[in-house]
């Protein structure tokens, strides 16, 4: 579905900006990190709220199931899985943690990862192997990159005998790459090697299809561009790797009651006494996610990416670099690479750039620099989303010809 230039630029997405809380004083370019949930989905969330402070015992003995299994079945429609096959988790950090911390690894077991992994998993990694003894294989892919071949290869040159799991992102976040995941995960299966996707990014930038994909394991977020509220994320465990994955909380146990419930489904129903009406808004979300665009979901798609791809080629421009992943391996994110900066060590939580908070304070621009692959090399991340408009990209590309 061609779209011309002059279409693209006069579609009217700045519209879209009322749909959400953002401060239209600010130039929001990072939808990638947080998200950002729009207004009518946070009244849904008030409403589940108010639903559980009016009669709390109601709510969570009699009302609360149903629900949790209702946004269950609309999201696994939404991303072609089984119903019974998924469970939710409060992010993905919190579903690679699940399945790390519940397989029985040991000394002389290697688990490959990436060196485009994102750190909270990197970390969860290095937890295990410091208890367990097993060991941590980073493939080194390559960044700019001209093929998919070239990152699928850069994996399997770590495969040995003592390979049991392969972590990988669908999307990575840093570089903003859509991997070949079911190439990758194709052929670890035919090697007998588990498959743990990290799709933190995937739900709603890319038409999932869990069944065709098939890996071992597979966690995503819905807060980020499927817009639910944040703490809305899932866990996908294939059925013949179910009963060797237990939830981080244990509250109930398989056969303490007698349910029409599989006991994979029953220990992660309850975790305890919390505020789930996050996990609530799911199909909320979906339907506002996928009514944005009058042409259909496609077509929404189809028009982030588009702007992904015109906003990277104007920073590249802007830069005099190259675009250093091909367009076929680009969705809503696209990462740039910038001058180095000479710093210290980087602390996630307090460490921002002094280039981003330049941007920030002095253009009212808030996109991350992200440190990439280690100091002083470091990349600027775009994220596309609905309520962003070629003409902000544009005012960015301006801003870095002035710093750079």
């Amino acid at each position: 579905m061609p779209l011309s230039d002059t279409e693209f630029v006069n579609h009217g997405y700045s519209e879209n900006i009322d749909n959400w809380s953002l401060d239209k004083d600010i130039i929001y370019l990072n939808h990638g990190s947080f998200g950002a949930c729009p207004k009518c989905i946070l009244e849904k969330q008030t409403q589940f709220r108010t639903m559980m402070e009016r009669d709390p015992l109601n709510f969570f003995i009699r009302e609360l199931e149903g629900l949790i299994e209702h946004s269950r079945d609309e999201l696994a429609k939404f991303i072609d899985a089984d119903a019974e096959d998924l469970v939710f988790v409060p992010n993905v950090s919190h579903g690679v943690n699940t399945i790390l911390k519940s397989l029985d690894f040991k000394t002389g077991d290697e688990i490959i990862t990436t060196d485009h992994e994102y750190f909270s998993c990197a970390n969860a990694l290095d937890s295990v192997a410091s208890k367990t003894g097993c060991t941590i294989i980073e493939a080194k892919l390559p960044f700019p990159v001209n093929n998919p071949d070239q990152l699928a290869e850069s994996i399997l040159q770590c495969i040995t005998p003592r390979t049991r799991l392969i972590l990988i992102d669908h999307v990575t976040s840093k570089t903003g790459i859509v991997l070949p995941i079911e190439d990758i995960v194709s052929k670890m299966s035919s090697l007998g090697i588990d498959t743990l996707i990290d799709g933190a990014h995937a739900p709603g930038m890319l038409p999932l299809d869990i069944k065709k994909i098939n890996p071992s394991y597979y966690t995503g977020n819905c807060h980020k561009w499927l817009c639910s509220p944040r703490g809305a994320a899932f866990l996908w465990v294939r059925k013949d790797r179910q009963h060797l994955i237990h939830p981080l909380v244990t509250t109930y146990l398989p056969g303490e009651y007698k349910i029409n419930r599989s006991n994979f489904q029953f220990e992660f129903i309850w975790s305890g006494t919390s505020d789930l009406s996050a996990i609530l808004c799911i199909p909320e979300s979906i339907n506002f996610f996928s009514s944005l665009c009058p042409d259909g979901l496609e077509r929404l798609r189809y028009n982030n990416r588009l702007l992904a791809l015109k906003a990277r080629n104007k920073l590249c421009e802007a830069l005099n670099v190259e675009p250093p992943v091909p367009e076929s391996m680009m969705a809503f994110m696209a990462s740039i690479p910038i001058p180095d900066r000479e710093r210290g060590k980087i602390c996630p939580f307090s460490f921002i750039d002094p280039d981003q908070t330049l941007l920030y304070e002095k253009y009212k621009i808030s996109v991350p620099i992200l440190c990439f692959p280690n100091p002083p090399k470091r990349l600027i991340r775009i994220s596309a989303h609905v309520y962003n408009t070629l003409a902000q990209y544009e005012f960015l590309a301006d801003a870095l010809r002035e710093i750079f």
